[in-house]
């Protein structure tokens, strides 16, 4: 079991269990066999973990090894063309759909990355990673981060090539976020407020973490959200922003473009690593740390993220704010308010 705290304490204590998730899937890493995974590979996940399986099919294939992220409806029919190995994404360990699909695969090498040892889905999978993020909100923060880190590590072992160094100096740079974007989010909060809806924009990895920051407002302020690829993005979807709505573009190069044209209309806010784009007016600048690895950069962008919905929670009387709608049939055992 791991233990709810509020969410601004989960956010705050990402410096502490980004170092122990990696101490804990580097040892984890040593003793596993991953000698008989090859071909394409598949990653499963649902919800947050569908958007860290993206995360690492885009590491993967930016390195070469053809990958692809699933949601399980995409794995139901799929059984023999979809991969030829797969990783296994739940935090829990307990999520009913990718038990059934991965139980669809017994005949494939298959690895279960979940946060906790010894799960429905690990004893299932005959194989586990546990990445041991610890205590966490409902509205998951150091369980996505850390299962994002952990799907870098992972990654990289299957690559053959050693550990990224940007995982040793990851949780100074997320210290460094915390610390230094304070007022810049309370000023992205601030315009965000009261919106319509709000769009985030990616690219890559961005995309994924597009879809992770949509489903975190969606979840801890309630307010619809979607996340869109940046080139998509510009075919179309983009005509609905105005002064009703909001956007949240990710990114160093079209993203920040988008930013700015959207500023014209209404709030926007542009998290990059670049340092020649100052907030004025509509649109509000929040600087991450430049890294060169896109799964370090990804964790970076989200925390911010992360710091502009605690400040929007806050503001809309939601904070800590538990789920309304619960749905016990997708869980392998009864959902406790005390697990996370």
């Amino acid at each position: 079991m791991n233990k709810r705290i509020g969410y601004r304490d989960a956010v705050a204590r990402q410096v502490e269990s980004l170092s122990e998730v990696r101490t804990a899937v580097a040892a984890g890493l040593k003793e596993l066999d991953l000698s008989d995974f090859s071909g394409h590979i598949g990653l499963a996940g649902i919800g947050a973990s569908y958007q860290v399986a993206m995360l690492g099919a885009s590491y993967l294939r930016r390195r070469n090894i053809a990958a692809t992220a699933y949601c399980p409806t995409d794995l139901y029919d799929a059984v023999d063309s979809a991969g030829s190995s797969f990783v296994a994404l739940s935090a829990s360990g307990q999520s009913r759909e990718i038990s059934e699909v991965m139980a669809m695969r017994a005949h494939l090498p298959r690895v279960a990355l979940c946060r906790s040892p010894g799960t429905p889905l690990a004893q299932l999978t005959g194989r586990e990673l546990p990445f041991a993020s610890g205590a966490d909100n409902g509205a998951s923060s150091t369980g996505y981060t850390g299962m994002a880190l952990a799907v870098g590590m992972l990654a990289d072992a299957l690559v053959g090539k050693g550990q990224s160094p940007a995982w040793a100096s990851l949780p100074a740079l997320v210290g460094q976020v915390l610390a230094n974007q304070v007022d810049n989010a309370a000023a992205a909060a601030h315009i965000l407020a009261h919106r319509a809806s709000i769009d985030i924009v990616g690219a890559r990895a961005g995309f994924a973490t597009a879809g992770e920051a949509a489903m975190l407002i969606r979840e801890a302020v309630r307010v619809p959200a979607c996340g869109w690829d940046t080139l998509n993005y510009l075919h179309g979807p983009m005509e609905s922003q105005d002064s009703r709505t909001g956007v949240i573009a990710l990114g160093d190069d079209r993203e920040t473009k988008i930013a700015q044209d959207m500023a014209e209309l209404g709030p926007a806010v542009l998290i990059t690593s670049r340092t020649d784009i100052p907030s004025t007016g509509n649109l509000v600048v929040m600087q991450v740390p430049s890294t060169d690895n896109e799964i370090a950069a990804a964790i970076l962008d989200i925390v911010a993220i992360q710091m502009i919905t605690g400040d929007m929670q806050d503001a809309a009387g939601l904070t800590n704010v538990t789920f309304r709608y619960r749905q016990a049939d997708t869980k392998l055992k009864p959902w406790s308010p005390t697990e996370v």
